[in-house]
């Protein structure tokens, strides 16, 4: 049996419409020994029989409960036998030779344990090439409106060639399989967010080093409108956030627990006002921060604070 360079994991929510694209393309452009594992989240039974008859070479993994992003991605990453490990969003496509292109880029970076390509929005434009450092007090601009990652000067962006960035972006990279491993994978305790920022500031610490090469690059589609599922993952990110910038330090928990509830009450006022003019999207914009100011002063984890609003 041939070694299997790269295990490639996407976790997928019974939206076929996403994943085939995805699929194919990766089948189109990659020519390095592959797997791919795809977490077949919430299927219905007449999708996974579709996938399996549509895609007999990818392995499924069936999750029928309520799972995070982390934990997800973690049951396939369990199972992966190559080298390297690539986490793949279903609404990626690659028009190019990605993986190869990233598992050239990490053999001559022998520094580098994870490696991100560029991702673009659908209409080109650019989406995140490397991300700086993410602190508490970053955090704090950003929610003011008033720190933009991709904007900000910094040597960890949008440089040229092979360089050295601090954070990733879940939606597409490449790491180390051993070094994964030794991680113990995604941080379960993050249901959606900021696992990708928790799992590069842990590689820093550790001493290992992420890098980005902007002449690989790959689409990413994202969620282009407003759904009810915000309800729950807006409240659950912020808790996640809440629990990851705030760490054991009570007074960094006081003290961001106090900022959030301004602007979330802020935001909620905002969002009832627009909505009062039958607005779908204010409508739900105004639940989210709704129940996100409730998610702020709970114990509940990330997950037991998205299964508590999801649906409702």
């Amino acid at each position: 049996m041939n070694k299997i360079d790269v295990s490639i994991v996407i976790v997928c929510m019974n939206n076929l419409k996403n994943l085939y694209p995805c699929l194919s393309s990766i089948y189109k452009y990659t020519e390095v020994n592959y797997e791919v594992f795809v977490v077949a989240y919430l299927f219905s039974n007449k999708n996974l029989e579709k996938l399996r008859e549509d895609y007999p070479w990818i392995k499924i993994i069936i999750s029928s409960e309520i799972r995070g992003f982390s934990e997800n991605n973690n049951l396939a990453l369990k199972h992966c036998m190559g080298e390297y490990c690539m986490i793949l969003n279903d609404d990626t496509i690659i028009d190019m030779p990605v993986v190869d292109m990233l598992i050239d880029s990490m053999k001559k970076t022998p520094s580098a344990s994870i490696m991100s390509p560029k991702t673009l929005f659908k209409d080109g434009k650019v989406q995140s090439c490397g991300r700086p450092k993410m602190t508490i007090y970053t955090y704090y601009l950003s929610m003011l409106k008033l720190w933009k990652e991709q904007k900000i000067k910094s040597t960890y962006t949008h440089q040229k060639g092979i360089f050295q960035s601090y954070n990733i972006v879940g939606a597409a990279f490449m790491i180390k399989t051993a070094i994964f491993k030794e991680f113990g994978f995604f941080d379960e305790q993050y249901f959606f967010c900021p696992e990708d920022i928790a799992l590069s500031t842990l590689a820093n610490k550790r001493g290992y080093k992420c890098y980005v090469n902007p002449d690989v690059q790959i689409i990413h589609i994202g969620h282009a409108t407003a759904s009810m599922v915000r309800v729950g993952t807006l409240p659950a990110s912020i808790r996640g956030s809440l629990l990851f910038y705030t760490q054991n330090s009570l007074i960094r928990k006081i003290t961001l627990r106090i900022f959030l509830s301004f602007i979330l009450l802020l935001r909620i006022f905002y969002w009832r006002f627009k909505s009062l003019t039958y607005n779908e999207k204010a409508y739900i914009m105004y639940i989210s921060n709704k129940n996100s100011l409730y998610a702020i002063f709970s114990s509940k984890s990330p997950k037991e604070i998205f299964m508590k609003f999801y649906k409702k």
